[in-house]
């Protein structure tokens, strides 16, 4: 598993078929998705490779349900105290109340889908401590901003840092050989590139996604270069 410096106090976690972010400053860390199951040992090492203990975890955000992004959410909650963070409308399939809807397949997502999700567990539920919505402010980073990004899940959301110029994707956004695409498997398809295109109008340096290669320069033009290629 790697650990990447994006920009100071930003680390890229890979964590198998999905990344994760690590952010932490004098205040403490936040987590930005958990990846698989089974990911708590990995997210621990990597904590610990920047100088962190598991303690130091105060927030877990995760982008949106699905089984590799939220799969380890439970496992790196449970007896730190680190509070979990979730889009209001993804929060009741986070809490396993209700099964989260699948994705609206297009032919080429359904045999990208056959090979990426081929071993991946259904992750456990998960409690929730905050249920967020678009243009909630949280405590980290100077202030990041919560922006509700429905379409690849109805409660998708992404985390802008407007002081640092980065913006954190989730899965609306994706880096496929080399460029920038609308992430596949979507629940709404119209909705995701709305959100899309809405992610591209902001003025940011660094775009992280929650698969694929981050963009460390001009990711704003980058954004509005977007394709949708498994369409």
């Amino acid at each position: 598993m790697d650990v990447v410096d994006v920009v100071p106090g930003l680390h890229l976690l890979r964590l198998g078929i999905a990344n994760a972010y690590l952010w932490h400053d004098g205040d403490g860390a936040t987590l930005v998705d958990t990846g698989p199951p089974g990911s708590g040992p990995a997210v621990a090492a990597a904590m610990e490779s920047v100088g962190l203990r598991r303690q130091d975890l105060r927030r877990i955000v995760l982008t949106h349900f699905h089984d590799d992004h939220a799969g380890s959410a439970a496992e790196i909650a449970s007896g730190v105290g680190a509070r979990v963070v979730v889009g209001r409308a993804d929060a009741p399939f986070v809490r396993g109340d209700v099964p989260g809807p699948p994705p609206a397949f297009t032919p080429a997502e359904q045999a990208l889908h056959a090979v990426v999700a081929a071993d991946l567990e259904p992750a456990p539920a998960a409690r929730v401590d905050e249920e967020v919505e678009d243009g909630h402010l949280l405590d980290l980073a100077g202030g990041a901003v919560v922006l509700g990004t429905p379409g690849h899940t109805p409660g998708s959301i992404a985390l802008h840092l407007p002081r640092h110029g980065v913006l954190i994707t989730g899965d609306t956004v994706a880096e496929h050989r080399g460029q920038v695409v609308l992430g596949p498997f979507n629940t709404d398809r119209a909705g995701a590139w709305a959100s899309l295109q809405r992610l591209a109008a902001l003025d940011v340096e660094v775009a992280c996604f929650g698969h694929g290669e981050p963009v460390t320069a001009d990711a704003g033009a980058a954004l509005r270069r977007a394709t949708d290629p498994f369409a």
